[in-house]
């Protein structure tokens, strides 16, 4: 991978901050993505942390002026199990962090995720989402924006392009039926697998 030193200068510090205080996290949404192959450009990056109340005092402590934060907005997302984000006022790039909702397939993607590298100049090792989750997040994002994403659509057909043959598709319908987007999924197979599709 390349170009992603601006993406590691902003993540690096939320990733430290996030393994000092022993919280959980991993890299997905489009950077997942693109580090499996269906790269597009973006500013922002998505982390989903098993963040908890207790744990926000300690949080904030770990940034300086570089970042713009709301503790807040941090408490609300917990509260809510929604996102907070932070943004690095050098580079502009924005995380946004999901609090893990804790449900099966959040539990499973979070221990599936595995340890990678990011940066040219400055490395940084973070656990990243596999495809087959990442697929699926997307999928259910895509639901939840009423399906009107081209992006998040495109991200996952050539995710699944590009796994072919070694798609876990036992896991991706099992984990597509527990978040409710069976349907989704059944569609995306039949366009991946159409012989006239690009």
């Amino acid at each position: 991978m390349s170009d992603y030193d601006d993406l590691v200068t902003a993540l690096s510090p939320v990733s430290a901050a996030l393994t000092k205080l022993g919280i959980r996290h991993y890299v997905g949404g489009s950077v997942a993505s693109s580090f499996h192959g269906a790269s597009r450009s973006t500013m922002d990056v998505d982390l989903v942390a098993d963040m908890t109340d207790s744990a926000v005092s300690e949080f904030l402590k770990c940034f300086d002026r570089d970042f713009y934060l709301s503790e807040a907005a941090i408490r609300d997302a917990i509260q809510r199990k929604s996102c907070f984000n932070l943004i690095h006022l050098p580079t502009s790039f924005k995380v946004d962090v999901f609090v893990s909702r804790q449900r099966p397939f959040d539990l499973t993607a979070m221990n599936r995720a595995t340890m990678e590298q990011f940066g040219d100049n400055h490395v940084l090792e973070i656990h990243v989402a596999t495809a087959e989750d990442a697929i699926i997040s997307k999928l259910e994002w895509y639901r939840k924006t009423n399906e009107t994403s081209e992006r998040q659509w495109d991200d996952v057909t050539r995710l699944l392009k590009l796994l072919g043959n070694a798609a876990d598709m036992e896991y991706l319908t099992a984990s597509a039926e527990s978040v409710g987007v069976e349907d989704l999924l059944e569609r995306l197979l039949l366009e991946v697998n159409d012989p006239n599709s690009d």
